[in-house]
């Protein structure tokens, strides 16, 4: 089967090419239904496939969807791994478990945030502790503006450049892509509280807790780096035993979350450390692949468009649909050699880490 093959033109058709991959190869099914409807007025779920014993040591989880519009590749790649046979012979004691579109309405409305304007990896902390962040206070009327125009775009950008010379381009970077737990309508935005994914993720890994003792997580992911490369992102900084583990498995082409990868700035409640909290007893491996699509600023931008447009525009215009293009193709761009590159790494790391995994 082609690259293209795997991947999906709309939520609802990756949903059902997953399911349908799942049962034929014999996966157990479990889907957890999200209380918003689709664009379609469609279902929306977060389906999970798993392969090998329940009681299985050692456990290799892979998740897609964290930020909805990133689903449509994470989704390919669950299917290219089911569709392809990467399972068909799993190690002893093994067992997969597949996470599809945690954040089904982001995937399906194409957003990177979930139905509460909630960016799942700024979600999975003690929000009675969340950290300020001062650089989006400052410029929070700048990042989120009222008006969406290339006039006042210009203005915006003239302000931005005032805060990098004050500053620096990465201070900058981090006071929009950080997080903050404030403003409901802004971007990146964590919340308040535990969200329905966040809760979702701790359900489908509950009955896994008091078995596994080795765990690997993958989160697929898009938006950051050189255009169709998957960066290996350890989710640990780099003196921990977790870092350790992923330098052993995939060598220095890994990188740390202190020492220069593509999501440069820090980021605070990511959904690693959700998983942690829900296998306690177990150890995790995890990490991040992450594939790049466009700049940095072309990226943001995209964002800061798409929220402007659900919190000031309307989708039914022709700004509107621009918008909504710009930003899928931002973490989506649909072109055959992009597609060709993300299945030809995903089958490279999903080896390594299960080679990882089952050497534990």
């Amino acid at each position: 089967m082609t690259a293209e093959a795997h991947f999906s033109a709309t939520y609802a058709e990756a949903r059902a090419r997953f399911r349908a991959a799942a049962t034929a190869a014999g996966a157990d099914i479990q889907s957890y239904l999200n209380p918003q409807r689709g664009p379609d007025g469609g279902e929306l779920a977060t389906d999970v496939a798993r392969l090998g014993p329940q009681q299985a040591s050692r456990l290799l989880i892979a998740m897609s969807s964290t930020h909805g519009a990133e689903g449509f590749c994470g989704s390919g790649i669950q299917n290219s791994w089911l569709g392809d046979g990467a399972f068909k012979k799993l190690p002893a004691d093994t067992a997969i478990l597949l996470i599809h579109a945690i954040n089904p309405y982001g995937f399906a409305w194409v957003r990177r945030v979930n139905e509460d304007n909630v960016d799942l990896n700024r979600n999975f902390l003690d929000h009675a502790k969340a950290p300020e962040n001062p650089g989006y206070r400052e410029l929070r009327d700048h990042i989120c503006p009222k008006e969406w125009s290339d006039e006042s775009e210009a203005a915006v950008k003239q302000v931005f450049q005032k805060f990098i010379d004050r500053h620096s381009r990465i201070e900058l970077q981090a006071a929009i892509m950080n997080g903050q737990y404030w403003d409901k309508d802004g971007v990146f935005y964590g919340g308040t509280g535990p969200t329905w994914s966040r809760r979702t993720l701790a359900a489908a890994l509950s009955p896994y807790a008091a078995t596994a003792r080795h765990a690997a997580f993958i989160d697929l992911h898009t938006g950051l780096g050189p255009y169709g490369v998957g960066e290996i992102m350890s989710n640990d900084f780099g003196g921990t035993p977790g870092a350790a583990r992923v330098r052993d498995w995939f060598g220095p082409e890994a990188t740390m979350l202190d020492d220069g990868s593509s999501t440069s700035t820090a980021v605070t409640g990511d959904t690693n450390i959700g998983v942690v909290a829900a296998l306690p007893a177990t150890t995790i491996t995890g990490i991040t692949l992450e594939y790049g699509t466009v700049p940095v600023e072309p990226m943001i931008d995209a964002v800061r468009a798409d929220n402007w447009l659900h919190v000031h525009g309307k989708l039914d215009s022709d700004l509107g649909r621009k918008i909504k293009s710009q930003i899928r193709y931002t973490f989506y761009p649909d072109e055959r050699k992009w597609k060709e590159m993300i299945i030809e790494r995903a089958v490279d790391v999903l080896g390594r880490t299960m080679k990882g995994l089952t050497q534990s």
